[in-house]
């Protein structure tokens, strides 16, 4: 394991009894500089996890659902319904769908923090961002979409997200762990991610490097320079959003997250409380024309059915409704810092094989 991450949290549970949970490794094992600590922090099934893009479908789908439940949002809506000022041309047709499935045409990503440091700024720039693709042409992964998501949910509930999730969600679940901004609320014990702001500046500086930022790149300049331990990675929603934002900034544990999976492999019930009502968790989980689901990633390699999500630390959730299956594998591969191109260990094939795992040990012992 030692190059490949230095350490993660495992945790298995079927029909809502955790069969498996474990630590291994580090929370801990290289400082700013990339070299190893003489007394590496110890992983504690207790540790802390920045979720990065899991917090698009633990966070701002679930509140989502929880709205649509309640009449609040109408997914077939335009998103003007709720944001009035986001108007144009193209962004009349764009509806509450299209951002959940990602095929609004959105750009996919640019550091929105070079011309914004908080929510209301944020949300105007993307109002004023041109599409790159044609709405609902097809799906184009995009946390610009979720930021936005963010925002309707916020405009709509009255909130803020992490408030409204807090009261809505995970403290009636009983979740101890899991909020926005976690040092603010008296955390400690945090998987450690990366060296600053490392990959998202190669992504600003080298054109070549998948995202084209057509700004000057040194025109902002306020990266951070010290290991990321409790603070969220992800930049735009850490300098342009205050931490709280739709695509990023949740932090958990593998417990809480095992929770949130019950929940939906449940239908919406969970500890005999109906959440959210079955209707509305089988309208989100139904393969659309783009293979997927509302937030959610449909997974080739698991029993139709199945749902999961990554996120760019190394975070990985799936629910497998077939067995009742749910399973979390958390990793903080980004504190191994970037290789010789400029890219984090690559954890998927180790999510998928574990995950396959789990589902044929269920599927020999039914």
């Amino acid at each position: 394991m030692g190059t490949l991450i230095p350490g993660a949290v495992f945790l298995v549970s079927r029909d809502g009894r955790v069969i498996h949970e474990r630590a291994f490794g580090y929370a801990q094992l290289n400082d700013y500089q990339g070299r190893r600590l003489v007394t590496p922090l110890a992983m504690h099934t207790s540790t802390i996890f920045d979720l990065a893009s899991v917090t698009k479908v633990m966070a701002t789908t679930m509140a989502a659902m929880l709205l649509v439940d309640r009449g609040k949002i109408e997914l077939d809506a335009p998103v003007w319904r709720y944001l009035p000022d986001f108007r144009g041309v193209h962004l009349d047709s764009i509806t509450v769908r299209n951002l959940l499935s990602h095929s609004a045409g959105l750009v996919q990503w640019q550091p929105l923090y070079y011309h914004a440091s908080n929510t209301a700024q944020t949300y105007g720039l993307i109002r004023d961002m041109p599409l790159q693709w044609g709405v609902g042409d097809a799906r184009h992964y995009s946390d610009l979409g979720f930021m936005l998501l963010g925002d309707i949910v916020e405009r709509v509930s009255g909130q803020r997200l992490d408030t409204f999730l807090e009261q809505n969600l995970y403290r009636p679940l009983g979740l101890r762990s899991t909020t926005f901004n976690p040092k603010a609320h008296g955390f400690t014990e945090f998987a450690a991610t990366e060296q600053g702001n490392v990959y998202e500046k190669h992504m600003v500086y080298d054109s070549t490097f998948g995202y084209r930022y057509l700004g000057d790149p040194t025109a902002w300049n306020g990266w951070r320079q010290y290991v990321l331990n409790g603070e969220v990675d992800d930049g735009n929603s850490y300098y342009a959003n205050g931490g709280i934002a739709g695509h990023a900034g949740l932090f958990s544990t593998a417990a809480d997250l095992r929770v949130l999976l019950d929940l939906l492999n449940n239908r919406g019930s969970y500890g005999g409380r109906q959440y959210i009502r079955p209707q509305v968790i089988d309208t989100f989980l139904t393969r659309d024309k783009y293979e997927n689901y509302l937030g959610w990633q449909a997974p080739s390699s698991l029993p139709a059915g199945s749902f999961s999500h990554t996120g760019f630390t190394g975070t990985y959730v799936a629910g497998v409704p077939q067995f009742k299956l749910s399973i979390v594998l958390l990793t903080n591969r980004q504190n191994m810092g970037t290789d010789a191109k400029g890219y984090f260990p690559d954890v998927g094939p180790l999510q998928q094989a574990v995950a396959r795992a789990m589902v044929n040990g269920a599927a020999r012992s039914p």
